[in-house]
């Protein structure tokens, strides 16, 4: 996945940063595949991580999914 995304509004390159839980927690994705294995078996669905980006000129905050990094 890209590293550099541009903004659809202002057209600049957005800013990647870190997102977690007031819990400290990092956020994920569930999808409706199971995961690979055991826990597949038992019901359990996969999840991804989200890359998050920032616009610094107007703020807007965009979430994409890390197909790559799958559980």
């Amino acid at each position: 996945m890209t590293d550099q995304r541009r903004c659809p509004d202002c057209g600049v390159d957005m800013e990647r940063m870190d997102v977690q839980t007031t819990d400290g927690f990092k956020l994920h994705l569930v999808t409706n595949e199971p995961k690979r294995g055991l826990l597949g078996g038992i019901g359990m669905k996969e999840t991804l991580a989200p890359s998050v980006y920032v616009c610094p000129e107007c703020g807007l905050v965009r979430l994409y999914a890390d197909r790559d990094e799958a559980d």
